[in-house]
């Protein structure tokens, strides 16, 4: 016995979500719960599409079989198959792309804080496991700390240079790093690796957006104001790169 469309259609929208589920599930870790709330909307949207395509070929399946009077069995084969095509279309495209490095200060402090998690999470692949388990600490964090810069006057200038941290000095650390060739991240300079570099200033910035936290929640925006001055001077340069010996020249 064939089974009807509507029957077919179901069977493959269920499968269709728990191939979501196992996709979210499988996915890169979120390091945070706005940029989990990012994925999950990006989600939602590409299950609506899903939903609403195969309503369409649904209609389109059953206007047919009226004019027609019956799809019959190669129409259900062709139905089924059209509706698999664009499942398998909406669910994959588009892909949730990476927030670009100029953009992530931008929005407000959910947009940022969500945005800093996303580029976080894409460069987790590729830092040094010390770094790796900084980048998860400071995701957690960076849900509390933005929680509580959404309750402040964004006008408040203490409030735009924690932005900055988060925003600006936090990834472009990371960044700095990813630009150093990857030979030349365990030649030491000064005593340190740039591996270690990377993980000491992560570190700090983990410390600084604790202490961060602590003030906001006493209030104290005027100490807050001054710590965040001395936070813009501490990391607004980059990790520096081992210097190369110049190549010989050709006699």
């Amino acid at each position: 016995m064939v089974n009807s469309p509507a029957h077919d259609s179901a069977r493959i929208m269920s499968e269709a979500r728990h191939s979501l589920v196992r996709q979210q599930a499988g996915g890169r870790r979120s390091i945070g719960r706005r940029s989990a709330e990012l994925k999950r909307q990006h989600l939602g949207k590409k299950a609506a599409r899903m939903a609403m395509a195969v309503g369409v070929l649904m209609v389109g399946a059953m206007a047919a079989g009226i004019v027609l009077d019956g799809i019959g069995i190669t129409g259900v084969m062709v139905l089924a198959l059209s509706i698999v095509a664009a499942l398998w279309f909406f669910g994959t495209y588009p892909k949730m792309k990476v927030p670009d490095l100029a953009a992530l200060n931008t929005g407000d402090v959910r947009t940022m804080v969500g945005r800093t998690e996303l580029w976080l999470e894409a460069q987790r692949p590729v830092l040094p496991a010390p770094a790796v388990q900084l980048v998860d600490q400071i995701g957690i964090q960076l849900d509390g700390l933005g929680v509580q810069l959404a309750g402040i006057d964004p006008a408040e200038p203490a409030v735009g240079e924690v932005r900055r941290l988060v925003g600006e000095h936090l990834p472009g650390m990371v960044e700095s790093w990813r630009k150093i060739p990857p030979h030349l991240r365990k030649e030491q300079r000064g005593g340190r690796t740039a591996d270690q570099q990377l993980a000491d200033g992560l570190g700090k910035i983990s410390n600084e957006i604790d202490e961060i936290t602590r003030q906001l929640a006493a209030g104290d925006l005027d100490a807050l104001a001054v710590r965040s001055r001395y936070l813009d001077y501490r990391y607004g340069e980059g990790l520096e790169a081992p210097r190369q010996l110049p190549a010989p020249k050709d006699i």
